[in-house]
C-alpha cells in the first residue's frame, strides 16, 4: 500500500461529516460485466454530490490516481488491477418523473429507467431496455441501439469540472453528440445527472416494443457469457460483426476470451479469461481486418489499469 493510499484512508476513516463506504482490495471482477479485473487499492461509492466531491478533493490533495466507474457494462479491468481510487456512481441513481420529463441522477440503470417511462406511459427509451449500463455511462458515449441513442431525449445534464470541483449545466446541443460520442469523452468531468424529454404514449405499444427489442437481444446476442457489449463500433459505411465473421474469426479463441459464435462482434468470456486474453484477442481482430480491408476499426471497450 502507497503512502498516498495510506494516508486518504485515514482521511476517510477520521472524517465524521462524511461516512462513505468503502473497502480495500476490492475485486473488480464483480463490478464489470466482462467479470475480469484484479483489485483495486480503495473502492469507494458516495451517495450524493457532497461525498463526490469530498472523495475528489481528498484523492487530490494525497495523490492517489481516480477513476469514475458506472455501471462497468463497458470496461475491461487490467489483471493487475487498479493503484488508486475506483468511485462507483452506483449509490447515486434517483429517477424522478414529472409529466414528461424524466430526471435521473449519473448511476441510475438505463432498464430501470425505460420501465419507469414505460410505467408512466411515456415513449423514448424503449430502445434502452436491456443495455445493461447506467445513464452517465450511456450520456457519456451516447449509447443507443436499434435506431434511437441518448441525443434523442436528453436536454440538459448536469455535471462536476473535476478541475474546479465546480457544477456545471448544459443543454442539449452543447452535448455534440455523435456515433458513441459526446463532449463528455474530451471533458475532465463525472455527469452527475440528465434530464430527458419523453413522449406520452400507450403503455400497451412501449411494452411491445420493449418486449420486441428484450426477443431480439436474446436471439442475437450472447447474453449468456459475459462480455462488455459491442467490443468495436461501426466502421462508417462497414458492419463490423459482419467483416469479422467473413474473416473467419466467429469462435477464434485465445485462452479465455472467445469472439462470440453466436454475434462477432462480441467478444466473450468464456470461462476465467483474463485482460491479456481479451487485449490480445482484440489486437488479432483488428490486424486481420486491417490486412483484408485496409482500415482500422476501433474499440468500444474502455481498457482501465
Amino acid at each position: 500500500m502507497t503512502n498516498g493510499i495510506k494516508e486518504l484512508k485515514l482521511i476517510l476513516d477520521s472524517a465524521s461529516a462524511h461516512k462513505i463506504k468503502y473497502s480495500e482490495n476490492e475485486p473488480l471482477s464483480v463490478h464489470s460485466s466482462f467479470k475480469i479485473g484484479g483489485n483495486a487499492d480503495l473502492f469507494a461509492i458516495p451517495n450524493n454530490t457532497d461525498e463526490l466531491k469530498f472523495l475528489i478533493r481528498c484523492a487530490a490533495e494525497t495523490d492517489v490516481p481516480v477513476f469514475i466507474l458506472g455501471h462497468g457494462s463497458n470496461i475491461l479491468f487490467d489483471d493487475g488491477g487498479y493503484k488508486g481510487l475506483i468511485i462507483s456512481t452506483e449509490g447515486m441513481n434517483s429517477v424522478k418523473v414529472e409529466g414528461n420529463i424524466m430526471t435521473a441522477e449519473c448511476g441510475a440503470l438505463l432498464t430501470r429507467c425505460a420501465v419507469l417511462a414505460k410505467d408512466a406511459s411515456l415513449s423514448g427509451m424503449e430502445c434502452l431496455y436491456g443495455i445493461p449500463g447506467s445513464v452517465g455511462g450511456a450520456v457519456f458515449m451516447n449509447a443507443g441501439a436499434y435506431g434511437g441513442e441518448m441525443k434523442d431525449i436528453v436536454r440538459s445534464s448536469t455535471y462536476l469540472d473535476l478541475d474546479t470541483l465546480e457544477i456545471c449545466t448544459i443543454e442539449a446541443d452543447e452535448h455534440d453528440f455523435a456515433y458513441r460520442h459526446s463532449v463528455f469523452t474530451e471533458k475532465n468531468a463525472v455527469i452527475l445527472s440528465t434530464v430527458m424529454e419523453l413522449v406520452p404514449s400507450d403503455i400497451s405499444l412501449i411494452t411491445e416494443r420493449m418486449n420486441d427489442y428484450k426477443k431480439r437481444r436474446i436471439e442475437k446476442q450472447p447474453l449468456d457469457y459475459p462480455s462488455a457489449g459491442s467490443t468495436f463500433k461501426r466502421y462508417p459505411g462497414k458492419y463490423t460483426a459482419q467483416m469479422i465473421d467473413e474473416a473467419g474469426l466467429k469462435g477464434y479463441t485465445i485462452g479465455g476470451a472467445q469472439v462470440s459464435e453466436k454475434h462477432a462482434g462480441f467478444v466473450i468470456n468464456k470461462g476465467n479469461a483474463t485482460s491479456k486474453d481479451v487485449l490480445e484477442l482484440i489486437d488479432t481482430i483488428k490486424k486481420k481486418i486491417k490486412c483484408l480491408h485496409g482500415i482500422d476499426i476501433e474499440t468500444e471497450v474502455i481498457y482501465v489499469k
